[in-house]
């Protein structure tokens, strides 16, 4: 029983996940839908019967045509009372089609297996779920190698061991998150390419039933496989199955969804962090509440809430690399209820990051006058190498200016540290007389952008060579803006 609460949201009564019923897009919803894992199944129904008639068996037009007018007429209500009765979803379903095709009930799932459509259906929602997700990670990308662009050459404080490091810039920091999610790119694209059909295998894989209605023609059953795969829009089939397709496929599909959290994760904590330093911060709306009783706070809501997602798609990962591990000999059960679990929300919840991380990545707010003042309070101590190379030069002896140095250094630490004030090492260095010789250098020694390296023209390289290239099948797919429902 729904009932229609606030802002037009379905109060129910009973549970419902909300990777559908709060997060995930409708077109990602839709793919793990009854829907359209029932419709496939009739779809699939036909495609068999089409291939069996063209092959010889004795199927007539009127009955494919009787089939084809009801691929979408669905009588679930039927459908769940037919199951209720013989516990079993497939000839539950096959009852129900043969309901409404008095004439076509006689060949439907003619010598199909139930993995025929379940396992066929899942690699279909597989193949489609990676069409959904591809493009999704494709703008990620895009926005995010745009900002790295932008940025390519400010300088920024980098953090090893969370502690100040070496200057890095904030376009190249981007690059380290591009450079993880340009693998995700890719292990996504090969686990989708590497998808195959189960095609029509018979109970065991061994494709009898099949052999026997064409009276041991194996040609003809070779040519039946072939055809189904080619009508379902597959380019190969599984050689060799048990009774369903190997359940490493899963694992292999899944891990790549499982990588991709993890790059998530990484990123979302990385803005988390910098978000507390006031450096950069994720998109804010103009009415957004940040706390319920601190209203000053502007929280990274949307960075938390990909990191809570991100890991439980991690986790998810478990779950294939245990069914596939304990699946007896040609098949058991035990892997269905599992993976009507795991599937599905493994992909809903892949959907639910990145849709959030491209809203993150298209308003991402970067603070140059907060990154410039933190820089400022560290360069000194960077500096000193410098310094004393400076000094060297003039003609100074390293030893003694190694001294001088690190007495100062010190002194200033005990400031910052001590007495809570500001690096005045710069200072220090400007009143001894021993620096005489390059006070007039040190603005330049100074200088922020003297300490970044390669950096901007790594920026570069990485985004002409490897980012861009990556993107262009996804071209017509760019222009699509996420509006998250907050």
């Amino acid at each position: 029983m729904l009932q229609t609460g606030r802002r037009g949201y379905l109060c129910s009564k009973s549970y419902r996940s909300p990777l559908v019923s709060r997060y995930a897009s409708k077109e990602m919803a839709y793919n793990f839908s009854d829907r359209k894992k029932f419709t496939t199944w009739r779809r699939l129904w036909i495609y068999l019967a089409k291939a069996e008639k063209a092959l010889g068996l004795p199927i007539t037009d009127a009955q494919v045509l009787e089939m084809e007018s009801h691929a979408e007429d669905i009588d679930f209500a039927m459908a769940a009372d037919e199951e209720r009765k013989l516990r079993h979803d497939v000839m539950a379903h096959v009852h129900t089609f043969a309901h409404c095709c008095p004439t076509a009930a006689p060949i439907i799932h003619l010598g199909a297996t139930s993995c025929y459509v379940g396992d066929n259906t899942d690699l279909i929602m597989l193949r489609d779920g990676f069409d959904i997700l591809l493009p999704k990670l494709a703008r990620v990308i895009d926005r995010l190698a745009n900002f790295a662009e932008k940025y390519a050459d400010l300088p920024t404080l980098g953090f090893t061991h969370y502690q100040p490091a070496q200057l890095t810039t904030v376009g190249k920091r981007a690059c380290l998150w591009l450079q993880d999610l340009a693998m995700d790119m890719r292990n996504l694209q090969r686990a989708r390419d590497d998808l195959r059909f189960r095609g029509v295998k018979g109970t065991t894989g061994t494709q009898a039933s099949f052999l026997q209605l064409f009276q041991g023609d194996h040609d003809k059953v070779e040519e039946l496989d072939r055809m189904v795969t080619e009508m379902a829009g597959f380019k190969k089939a599984y050689l060799v199955t048990g009774q369903t397709y190997s359940r490493k496929v899963d694992v292999d599909c899944l891990s790549s969804l499982a990588s991709l959290g993890a790059t998530v994760h990484k990123i979302c904590t990385d803005i988390r962090l910098l978000a507390n330093l006031k450096e950069i911060e994720e998109p804010f709306e103009k009415e957004q509440i940040g706390s319920s009783a601190m209203p000053y706070k502007r929280n990274p809501m949307r960075a938390e809430r990909c990191c809570s997602l991100a890991r439980h798609l991690v986790a998810l990962m478990s779950d294939p690399l245990q069914t596939a591990s304990v699946q007896w000999l040609e098949r058991t059960l035990d892997d269905s209820a599992n993976r009507r679990i795991s599937l599905p929300e493994s992909f809903l919840t892949a959907d639910i990051i990145l849709s959030t991380l491209q809203n993150i990545t298209e308003g991402l707010v970067v603070y140059p006058k907060v990154i410039e003042r933190h820089i400022r309070h560290e360069l000194p101590f960077m500096a000193t190498e410098n310094i004393i190379m400076a000094m060297v030069k003039a003609g100074g002896n390293r030893q003694d200016c190694h001294e001088k140095i690190r007495v100062l250094s010190q002194e200033a630490a005990a400031v910052v540290k001590q007495e809570g004030g500001d690096n005045d090492l710069l200072a220090r260095v400007q009143r001894d007389p021993y620096f005489a010789p390059i006070l007039d250098q040190l603005d330049a020694l100074l200088d922020p952008k003297t300490f970044i390296g390669r950096a901007p023209q790594q920026v570069a390289r990485f985004l002409s060579e490897e980012v861009r290239p990556l993107l262009e099948p996804y071209k017509a797919k760019m222009d699509v803006k996420i509006e998250l429902e907050l």
